[in-house]
């Protein structure tokens, strides 16, 4: 069943990632440019939606009496964002259809339909239906394969394609909530006082590490059009995308564990979790720095700071390759970390969320230094180095809140007492 699961969600993610390549042959990489800065900008929506999902999962499996209550907030707390983002763009196609604004917004309608695609599709297996989420997901494939072709024969633009994207997509989106029970899709007003601001805030707290994350990405995407390197989207956005195919399968793995990672570490299996994430966190520090000194000492030799400034060709992918390689090491490290952390107790979400409001900051920082010179280059060492940052803050806080997790040698401020 699982491997069903992945090929479903593989298959998606795969036919996104073929469609990029064949419409860069198609439009030329001056006007996929813009096509890519809109994705990208608009990326972390997907994350918007996918909150309810992540805080459904880690609650559910815990409830009985709530249970269709939490199932049913979570559908709604999942499509209000959405609608909102439906209604923007339907009233950008009346005003302004052939606007940059309207590409914008359809971008940012066919993230947060897929991020609700996938919020729908992780409460199906909740209800025992999983089959339901590699259906909807090679459904999808489906779609992108036969829009790209469409594409590529009938000389579609960007706007018209991600339309077409957007309208099959909530298609699948009603299909997957009407094999939902009834009891979650029109849900019981909620009688238990109390449940909806903390179901809220449990929603917030697990989802806005993610959604940060996301955005601190899509900000580099705007420094780009900002800087006037929008060309520069396309070869930054490719490369991207293939650092998030790994990523992407990894949050997968993770979610279909997480009902029972969330029952193994509660109690005294959190103490574990915590060390563990403490000492990954650890090593994705230390990759970072490692990582900034090569950078720095790069910058400084002429022959590599050459290399490393190029606009275009062979070289820029080769570098970019190697950027991604370790990006996606790090990244995996870090969002294996956090996912053991947001598992133990509830009071660890607000640290998450403040590491990932670090993040966004310094990669609004790195960002505008790095972006005007190096380009798609700059971009990628901008977020790998805010990867960093975030681990760093992220553990500090946590060693802050357990002084046990210090090391035994260096620990002056640890409990003497053991842990029982």
């Amino acid at each position: 069943m699982i491997l069903r699961l992945l090929l479903g969600r593989g298959a998606f993610r795969g036919s996104a990632q073929v469609m990029q390549f064949a419409l860069v042959a198609v439009w030329g990489t001056l006007n996929y440019g813009p096509f890519a800065n809109a994705l990208g900008a608009c990326a972390w929506l997907v994350f918007v939606p996918t909150a309810a999902e992540k805080s459904a999962l880690k609650v559910i499996p815990r409830a009985n009496a709530t249970r269709d209550a939490i199932a049913g907030l979570s559908l709604r707390f999942a499509a209000a964002p959405v609608l909102l983002v439906v209604l923007a763009l339907l009233g950008g196609l009346v005003i302004a259809p052939d606007s940059p604004a309207t590409l914008y917004l359809a971008a940012a309608c066919w993230h947060a339909c897929t991020g609700l695609l996938m919020t729908v599709s992780g409460l199906n297996r909740l209800q025992g239906k999983p089959s339901l989420d590699a259906l909807a997901f090679g459904a999808g494939a489906v779609l992108v394969v036969g829009a790209t072709l469409a594409t590529w024969l009938g000389g579609w633009s960007p706007r018209t394609l991600l339309l077409v994207l957007v309208a099959g997509l909530g298609v699948l989106v009603l299909a997957a909530v009407l094999r939902l029970p009834t009891a979650w899709v029109r849900p019981e007003p909620v009688r238990r006082r109390g449940l909806l601001p903390a179901f809220g805030r449990t929603t917030w707290l697990l989802g806005v590490s993610e959604l940060f994350d996301a955005f601190s990405v899509s900000l580099v995407f705007l420094v780009l059009a900002a800087s006037g390197r929008v060309s520069d989207s396309g070869p930054f956005y490719l490369a991207l995308m293939s650092s998030s195919v790994f990523c992407s399968f990894l949050l997968y793995q993770l979610k279909l564990h997480q009902p029972r990672t969330s029952a193994r570490l509660r109690g005294e299996g959190a103490a574990h979790g915590r060390a563990r994430a403490a000492s990954l966190m650890r090593a994705a520090e230390r990759a970072g720095l490692a990582f900034a000194v090569l950078l720095a000492a790069g910058l400084a030799l002429p022959p590599v700071r050459e290399v490393l400034l190029a606009d275009a060709g062979l070289t820029v992918w080769l570098v970019l390759g190697v950027l991604v390689l370790i990006e996606m090491a790090m990244a995996i490290t870090l969002i294996y970390a956090t996912y053991l952390l947001e598992n133990t107790n509830s009071r660890i979400l607000t640290s998450t969320s403040a590491a990932a409001v670090v993040r966004l900051a310094a990669t609004a920082a790195l960002a505008i230094a790095l972006v005007p010179p190096l380009g798609a280059v700059g971009g990628f060492a901008a977020i790998t180095l805010a990867l960093s940052v975030e681990a760093w803050s992220l553990r500090r806080m946590l060693l802050r809140h357990h002084p046990e997790l210090h090391p035994p040698a260096t620990s002056r401020t640890a409990d003497p007492t053991p842990t029982p």
